[in-house]
C-alpha cells in the first residue's frame, strides 16, 4: 500500500518541485538584475541634447548598477524607428529607450500612423529632466522681448518665419501655441536639425528660431543672436535677463521639452523599480545636475507613475495644438 501511495504522489511531488524551481528562477532573475549589459536606444543621431543627456545618465547608471549601459543611436522617422524597436523588444530590462516628448507625445498626432502605442507599449522608468526652450532672433529684428515680437509679427502681412529642428518637434509646437494663444503671425520653417537653423538665424537667412537654451546660449553670449523669451515657468539660470512668456502676459505658457527612460511594456515591476531608484540616485548627484544644467536640462527625479501621468497628460494636451495648427507629416 505504501509503495502504491508513493507512486501516486510522485507526479505531484515533481510538479511542486517544478513550480518551486520556477518561482526561484523568477525571484533570482529579478534580484540578480542586471547580470549583463543594458542597451539604451537613443532614436536620434549623436551630438544633440537628447543624446548627450542619455550618455551622461548611462555612464552614471552603469557605475551604480555594476553593469555597462550601452548607448546605441537608432535614428530615423523623427525617432519612430528606434522607439518602435524597443516597443517590440523582450521585456526583461535589458533594452530601454530614451523617451523624448516629440517622439512619445507629439508624433502620435502628427504622423498618420506610428509603429507603437506610447501608453500601451511602454513601462515608464522615470524622467531625466526638462529642457527649456527659447525663442531667439537675428539682431536686426526690431523686437527685443515677447510683446514686441508678437506685435511685430502682426504688422507683416506674410508673418515672420521661425525655424525649428523639424515638423512636429517641440519647438514647432511652441511656435504654433504662441500663434493660438497670442494671435501672433509666425510661419514655421522646418529644418532637418536645430543646428542648421541656428546657423541660418545667425547669418540672417531666417529672422527667428525656436530651440533649446543649451544650443543657443553661446551665440547669445557672443551677440550673434538675441534672446526673446524662454518657455519655462521661471527664467533660465543661464540667461537671467531674458523674460519668460508668462512674464509677457501669457498665463500658463510653459512648454518645456523633456527626456526620460522607457522600457517595453510588461517589464517586471522589480526591474522597473531598481532602474528608477538608480536613475533618481544619479539625478540627485550634484555634479550630474551641474552637467545637465550645461546641456540646458533641469534634472527631474520622480516615480514611474508620475512620469506615466505626464505622458498621458501631454498626449491629450498636444492633440489640441496639433489639430488647431493642422500639423501633419506627409
Amino acid at each position: 500500500m505504501l509503495h502504491s501511495l508513493n507512486k501516486r504522489l510522485a507526479p505531484l511531488a515533481l510538479t511542486l518541485m517544478a513550480l518551486s524551481a520556477g518561482l526561484a528562477s523568477n525571484s533570482y532573475g529579478q534580484t540578480d538584475y542586471p547580470n549583463k549589459p543594458i542597451r539604451l536606444i537613443v532614436p536620434f543621431t549623436p551630438g544633440g541634447v537628447t543624446d548627450a543627456s542619455a550618455r551622461l545618465v548611462a555612464e552614471q547608471m552603469s557605475k551604480r548598477l555594476g553593469q555597462q549601459m550601452i548607448v546605441e543611436n537608432k535614428p530615423g522617422a523623427s525617432g519612430n524607428i528606434g522607439t518602435s524597436q524597443v516597443a517590440a523588444a523582450e521585456p526583461d530590462g535589458y533594452t530601454l529607450v530614451l523617451g523624448f516628448d516629440g517622439t512619445i507625445v507629439i508624433n502620435p498626432h502628427v504622423f498618420p500612423s506610428i509603429p507603437f502605442d506610447p501608453v500601451k507599449d511602454f513601462a515608464p522608468v522615470g524622467k531625466i529632466g526638462d529642457a527649456i526652450l527659447i525663442l531667439v532672433a537675428h539682431p536686426s529684428v526690431a523686437a527685443n522681448n515677447v510683446k514686441e515680437l508678437i506685435a511685430l509679427s502682426k504688422t507683416d502681412p506674410n508673418g515672420l518665419n521661425y525655424g525649428t529642428s523639424g515638423l512636429g518637434s517641440t519647438p514647432h509646437i511652441a511656435g504654433e501655441t504662441l500663434n493660438i494663444v497670442a494671435g501672433s503671425k509666425l510661419v514655421h520653417v522646418p529644418y532637418k536639425g536645430g543646428g542648421q537653423a541656428l546657423i541660418d538665424v545667425q547669418g540672417g537667412s531666417i529672422p527667428l528660431v525656436f530651440t533649446a537654451v543649451a544650443g543657443a546660449l553661446p551665440h547669445i553670449q557672443n551677440g550673434r543672436i538675441k534672446g526673446i523669451g524662454v518657455t519655462s515657468a521661471a527664467r533660465a539660470p543661464s540667461l537671467p535677463n531674458i523674460q519668460t512668456f508668462i512674464e509677457a502676459g501669457l498665463p500658463n505658457f510653459v512648454l518645456n521639452s523633456w527626456v526620460g527612460i522607457l522600457a517595453p511594456a510588461k517589464t517586471p515591476a522589480p526591474v522597473i523599480q531598481k532602474l528608477n531608484a538608480t536613475l533618481n540616485d544619479v539625478l540627485s548627484d550634484t555634479e550630474v545636475k551641474k552637467r545637465l544644467d550645461v546641456l540646458g536640462v533641469t534634472a527631474a527625479p520622480g516615480t514611474p507613475s508620475a512620469f506615466s501621468d505626464q505622458i498621458k497628460t501631454d498626449l491629450a494636451r498636444y492633440a489640441d495644438v496639433v489639430k488647431a495648427a493642422q500639423i501633419k507629416a506627409n
